[in-house]
């Protein structure tokens, strides 16, 4: 079972272990350093809350919650070295402290926006959402990636 992020302890869960990372923390697994990760877990906060990615067309919308949607939405745990959306790939050299903040901030700004902000709010890629698939995409992507930087 997912952990919910609209929670004001799990919250202060997430966050703390947010602050546990340092710029040198290194992966468990996996190809990206711990700033390209934060900034990769902020792809997420960006598509819930900027118009700054491109929006899929009718066909690829169909595709994505025929053949996407459930994993991403549902309460299993993301497994180890899973495959990554074009779009939430981060290969570049990204600021650690600056990223760590611009995560903090979203994660912030969900729980002030709350659980009902979300229930049958259109996600970026899938359409309406309930408000328990919001929390388990926000919180098992996030959890999935703290555990592979083993915090």
């Amino acid at each position: 079972m997912t952990k919910n992020i609209f929670d004001p302890e799990v919250t202060n869960e997430v966050l703390e272990r947010i602050n546990n990372l340092t710029p040198e923390t290194q992966p468990q697994w996996g190809k990206m350093n711990v700033a390209q990760m934060l900034a990769h877990c902020n792809v997420t906060y960006e598509m819930a809350y900027e118009d700054k990615h491109k929006k899929p067309g009718k066909l690829m919308r169909i595709m994505l919650k025929m053949f996407v949607k459930n994993a991403v939405v549902n309460a299993k745990p993301y497994p180890k070295n899973s495959r990554t959306a074009p779009q939430f790939l981060v290969s570049d050299k990204q600021e650690f402290e600056r990223e760590k903040e611009r995560l903090i901030n979203y994660i912030k700004k969900t729980i002030e926006l709350g659980r009902e902000h979300f229930e049958g709010r259109k996600s970026h890629s899938f359409d309406e959402l309930t408000a328990e698939e919001w929390n388990n995409m926000f919180y098992k992507h996030l959890d999935h990636h703290l555990r592979q930087f083993g915090v």
